[in-house]
């Protein structure tokens, strides 16, 4: 390719460029000056959860009403703002908040999955989440989940019981049961003991279940489902008091 060749792409390229951005600044100025007419809103409720619905998501992001969005110019509406604004409800796991070609504003919201509810007698309940935090019951709508008793003796640090380094065993344990159908719908509380040892109580059966620590939980789980297909079905489910499945290898009925 000739010098003369070079220099006519290379001012082809400028000028394509030129008029990309032109163009690009042009469409960003005409949505600058849409005026938004409706806020539209989906939540997701992909585990059945129902602790925020579409009027909480918009006092979120009215402030209560103070500032209503419909009527705004688009260039006088900060979505990420927003976006922060509604992610700072406990119940909110993830807001994407983004505006339409018409100009309008649409919400979509992911809610928290609590996977079990912590009882406390000295002061109010509380759920966790997947992930260990800690969230706070609400007025509207409450979780089917596994609630859980610890002594006094557990102590939680600074970041919460299921965030620090002990506590996440016992959490892998929760997310093991809330994965499981079936274990799921059997388990019906957990206790964790002054030596941080877990006992379940099932739906069926009028058994203990003495768990032990959170470890080998595959495999315990393993042995208890063998309990109950090959053990309960001839001896009756209401035999047994006490089932120990703490050690390897065995399985203690009483």
């Amino acid at each position: 390719m000739g010098l003369n060749s070079k220099i006519k792409s290379l001012i082809f390229a400028g000028c394509s460029i030129m008029s990309i951005g032109a163009l690009a600044g042009f469409a960003s100025s005409r949505q600058n000056e849409k005026i938004c007419e409706k806020v539209s809103i989906i939540i997701d409720n992909e585990y059945n959860n129902y602790f925020i619905g579409d009027k909480e998501v918009r006092d979120l992001l009215t402030r209560e009403g103070e500032r209503k969005l419909e009527g705004l110019y688009n260039q006088d509406i900060d979505l990420k703002n927003l976006e922060k604004r509604i992610e700072a409800n406990k119940f909110v796991k993830d807001a994407e908040v983004y505006r339409g070609l018409d100009g309008n504003v649409h919400v979509k919201v992911k809610q928290t999955r609590p996977i079990a509810r912590i009882i406390r007698t000295d002061q109010q309940d509380v759920y966790i989440d997947a992930e260990g935090n800690i969230l706070p019951l609400s007025d509207r709508y409450t979780a089917r989940v596994i609630p859980i008793t610890k002594s006094a003796l557990i102590k939680s640090s600074d970041k919460g019981f299921f965030q620090d380094s002990i506590g996440q065993s016992y959490l892998s344990l929760l997310q093991f049961i809330e994965n499981d159908q079936f274990w799921k719908a059997q388990i019906a509380q957990m206790h964790i003991d002054g030596r941080g040892e877990v006992s379940f109580l099932p739906q069926v059966g009028e058994h203990t279940i003495e768990f032990g620590k959170p470890v080998r939980v595959d495999q315990k789980f393993k042995k208890l489902m063998i309990f109950y297909k090959e053990v309960l079905p001839v001896m009756g489910w209401e035999k047994y008091k006490r089932v120990n499945i703490e050690y390897e290898d065995q399985i203690i009925c009483e």
